[in-house]
């Protein structure tokens, strides 16, 4: 297999809990500390998104909520889309790559106004055509698409309807549970290998999104031929909110990107029989046979 670079995108969604001050910090920690590729956002319009009933409804945690209501608790959580420009003019300035999960028309256009590199599709999206639709004519970044709770017929017609739109070799393919946390028995990691050999060649990048504990399971992901990598990211695993628990702290980022580069590094033959390092071994240590 030919091992591309890996790719870390570090999801920040909603873990800055509505304040534009601690999603800068999100930034500067994730690109000095955890030297991760991409910072991730997310965008909703909740009065296109949410039907009135589930904009009424309360929190199904209230613990979580930062609303009486389950709208109120997305509005609350939500960034203009003059503010989301502002993440991506701080993401240029700390040298991080900014990008949003998009998740209704109205939100796919206020971010792709903002021309970012790559877009994301989240699972629960992934069957929205009138969203696809509209960004494979208007936009021309990279659109990434997550998997998660979405059957083989969908799948295939999901990449079908990109190649007719002459966009497939722009899609980059997650496989992903839907589930936070996930347990590790429903990660599923031989779903990389299925999406490599059904539509590797078809498709830009087939990647992960992981919503696990740790970070062993990653490498294996990255080394079953995903190499782009996403793990939701916070600052603090104990704050209020649904997405903290199935979250990366800034170490646990750091010592992602750092494995992986390091195993991209070890993901080799052997040059020659003996390398040079194992010459000088071989010189003290190999057993010399002795002529009678």
């Amino acid at each position: 297999m030919n091992y591309k670079d890996p790719y870390v995108i570090a999801e920040v969604g909603c873990n800055h809990k509505g304040d534009l001050e601690l999603a800068h910090e999100f930034i500067k920690t994730a690109a000095f500390y955890c030297k991760a590729d991409v910072l991730k956002f997310q965008k909703r319009c909740n009065r296109e998104l949410l039907t009135p009933e589930q904009y009424s409804a309360p929190h199904p945690n209230p613990h979580n909520s930062y609303g009486a209501t389950y709208g109120e608790h997305r509005e609350f959580l939500e960034f203009t889309a003059s503010e989301h420009r502002q993440l991506k003019d701080w993401c240029d300035e700390n040298g991080i790559t900014y990008s949003t999960s998009v998740w209704d028309l109205v939100s796919a256009k206020e971010i792709a106004a903002l021309n970012p590199l790559m877009i994301k599709i989240p699972s629960a999206c992934n069957n929205n055509y009138k969203m696809l639709e509209w960004l494979c004519e208007n936009y021309s970044g990279e659109i990434h698409i997550s998997l998660g709770m979405t059957s083989l017929e969908e799948e295939r017609q999901l990449i079908e309807f990109f190649e007719q739109k002459n966009r497939a070799k722009d899609v980059v393919l997650y496989a992903c549970t839907s589930g936070y946390p996930v347990a590790f028995e429903d990660v599923c990691l031989l779903e990389i290998t299925r999406l490599n050999e059904s539509y590797g060649e078809r498709v830009k990048h087939i990647g992960f999104s992981g919503h696990h504990n740790g970070i062993a399971v990653d490498v294996a992901a990255y080394v079953l031929g995903a190499s782009v990598i996403e793990r939701h990211f916070t600052l603090d695993r104990t704050w209020k909110g649904t997405d903290h628990a199935a979250s990366l702290e800034p170490d646990g980022i750091k010592k992602l990107k750092r494995d992986l580069v390091a195993v991209k590094k070890a993901l080799t033959y052997k040059a020659e029989p003996i390398l040079p390092v194992e010459q000088v071994q071989r010189d003290k240590l190999k057993y010399r046979v002795r002529e009678e």
